[in-house]
């Protein structure tokens, strides 16, 4: 199935409100965040992530524990496990995801297609733990090579300046087998580990509104302190006058049709 999110602005065309610090629109999902299960000394359950969620009024919550290859993450048994799991705590849709870890430049994951296939979706993204930056070439063949997985639906942030990447390229093949690119809290903020992300962000921007590929703001939260945090994504996109039919998070029959789209 292929789904259409039209648009016809670009970054230079519609104004949209620039957001302020505390002042907050409120999105409705959040795909991308940890639980105990993903190590990091992250100690939350996924009842009390459900509960966070539902506090910061989140109706869909993604959970993508890290895959097998990082250390003292989810194990193979924990991830055939997790589909067994309620599908609603505290009033909040839960998905079971994952986010996998990039191996090496033809696209090799962690995890094998038997339990990704029993998944809701998988984050692809790559981490220094398992894969050694390469040249903007090899980086970029990686992520080519990883979208040709059908359970692969997010980029996870491939805003990380130590893997430079051709994002031109990246959101072509993206359009091609229906992948989208999350604006990553945890880059943008000053907590954040990845270095200054902001030209890196504005080029995934810039590529996705040229080619009509969408977007979700994702917090990367480990854990329930950030879940639902959007406040330096939100700014960022709004400040970049990105489109606001290509941010999925409030789109939630769309965004959920997507995901199970293979």
């Amino acid at each position: 199935m292929i789904i259409n999110f039209c648009h016809s602005g670009c970054l230079c065309g519609q104004a949209f409100p620039f957001i302020k610090k505390g002042i907050e629109t409120m999105y409705l999902s959040d795909l991308h965040t940890h639980s105990i299960a993903s190590g990091h000394g992250t100690t939350c359950t996924i009842s009390e992530m459900a509960k966070q969620a539902a506090a910061r009024g989140i109706k869909l919550l993604g959970i993508t524990d890290h895959g097998p290859a990082t250390l003292a993450a989810g194990t193979p048994s924990y991830f055939r496990s997790l589909t067994f799991s309620p599908r609603k705590r505290f009033g909040v849709e839960l998905l079971y995801g994952i986010e996998l870890n990039i191996l090496d430049t033809e696209g090799t994951l962690d995890l094998e297609e038997n339990l990704l296939s029993r998944l809701d979706y998988a984050i692809a993204s790559m981490h220094a733990q398992n894969y050694r930056s390469g040249t903007r070439e090899e980086n970029t063949r990686a992520y080519l090579n990883v979208m040709k997985n059908p359970h692969v639906k997010i980029l996870g942030h491939c805003d990380n300046p130590h893997y430079p990447v051709d994002y031109e390229v990246l959101a072509v093949c993206a359009k091609e087998h229906q992948v989208i690119f999350e604006i990553n809290e945890a880059s943008l903020a000053p907590y954040g580990y990845r270095g200054d992300t902001t030209a890196n962000n504005y080029e995934i921007l810039r590529c996705c509104a040229r080619y009509q590929v969408p977007v979700v703001l994702s917090s990367d939260s480990h854990g329930s302190d950030h879940i639902g945090d959007f406040t330096y994504a939100e700014e960022f996109v709004h400040q970049a006058m990105f489109p606001e039919s290509l941010i999925l998070n409030n789109q939630l029959p769309q965004l959920k049709v997507f995901l199970q789209t293979r």
